[in-house]
This record gives C-alpha cells, structure tokens and sequence, in this order.
C-alpha cells in the first residue's frame, strides 16, 4: 500500500475544513441549545468535542485562507500573515477552552461542582485573558481581517465577508444563536475550501 503524498493530504484536509469546521459549529450550538443544565453529561462532551474539532480544523483555513491571498508582496502579504497568526493563536486560545470545558465536565458531579471548577481555574493569573477573554477574540479578529482582505484584493466576493461579520455578530450576541452563526460561516466559507488548497498564480475572483 502506498502513501499519499504530503501535497495531497494537505489538499484533501484543506478543502474538508472549510466545510467540516463550520458545521462542527452549528453541532456544538445545537447540541447546547438540547442540554438546558450546560453540563455535565453526554451533551456537554459531544458538544465540546463539536467545538474543540472544528475549532483545530479552522487552523487549516487559515492557511488556506492566507494562500488564497497570494500571489501578493509588501504591504499585503505582511498584513495577511499578521492576520493568520492572529487566528492562529486565537485557535489555540479556543481549543484550551473547549478542553478545559470538557475536562471540568468530567470532573464534576453537577453544574454547581462545574462552576467551583471554572472559578478555581480562573483564579489562576493569565488563564481569564489567555483563554476566555483576549485570546479567543483574536480568532474572530484574524478571520474577520482575511476575509476582508481578500474582499478588498476581490479574491472573493463581497458578500462572504458580510456573512462572516454577520455571524460573528449573531454568535456574540447570544450563545443560542451559535447555530446560526455556524450555519452563516458555512455558507460563507464552504466553497473557498477547493481553491484555497492549492495557490494559484492568477488574480482571479471567487464567487
């Protein structure tokens, strides 16, 4: 049996994010909107698992994200890397979140035990701005800035990024809404993912 080629995994992981990531999204909103208590139980670590999966896959669309930016120099390339390392470090803000979510749920015996945990932890100095507060905005602000970017470069179309800003919104509104918003990043990046796999020397726009 042979391998697949590096270039080949890579393709076939980048064009499986941008449609896998934002309806791992929409499962998690789901998911939470069945569990009325929050945790613990089956819903609270499905949904996590939802969260902390789709989460790592947005890792993989931002660096396709920032491969559909090029061919591009100076200015333009500097500011569409700072914005991948932005969501980057967002991701990973997020995916400690969603583990310590999971690793509280499994602790705790109810959501009383869950809120003595979360407290404890964020006790801690750093961990609020790291991980709850600072970090995971950076998610948010570096997707925000690449897709605009591209918009700006009309590498994609205009209306992406206004889905993407809208469900932004919706998600930072109301907890509830996170299907929606889910479902808004789905339809916004879902068809980028075959053409950001691989780069391409021609500015040519997206619809």
């Amino acid at each position: 049996m042979t391998n697949r080629p590096r270039g080949t995994r890579r393709t076939a992981l980048t064009r499986t994010a941008f449609i896998a990531a934002p309806l791992c999204m929409l499962a998690y909103g789901t998911i939470r909107l069945s569990d009325p208590d929050h945790g613990p139980g089956l819903a609270w670590t499905s949904g996590h698992i939802a969260l902390i999966v789709g989460v790592l896959l947005f890792g993989a669309i931002f660096m396709g994200l920032l491969r559909l930016s090029e061919p591009t120099t100076g200015a333009a390339r500097l500011s569409a890397r700072v914005a991948a390392l932005l969501g980057l470090v967002g991701t990973v803000a997020v995916t400690a979140q969603g583990v310590i979510d999971l690793v509280v749920g499994f602790r705790a015996d109810d959501r009383a035990g869950m809120e003595r945990l979360f407290q404890d932890i964020q006790s801690h100095p750093g961990v609020m701005p790291a991980v709850y507060t600072v970090g995971p905005m950076l998610f948010y602000v570096g997707l925000l800035w690449l897709v605009i970017q591209l918009a700006v470069q009309r590498r994609i179309s205009v209306w992406r990024p206004a889905l993407v800003v809208l469900g932004t919104a919706t998600m930072a509104a109301s907890l509830d809404l996170l299907p929606l918003g889910g479902l808004l990043f789905a339809v916004a990046l879902s068809p980028l993912g075959r053409d950001a796999a691989a780069p391409r020397a021609a500015h040519i726009q997206l619809s």
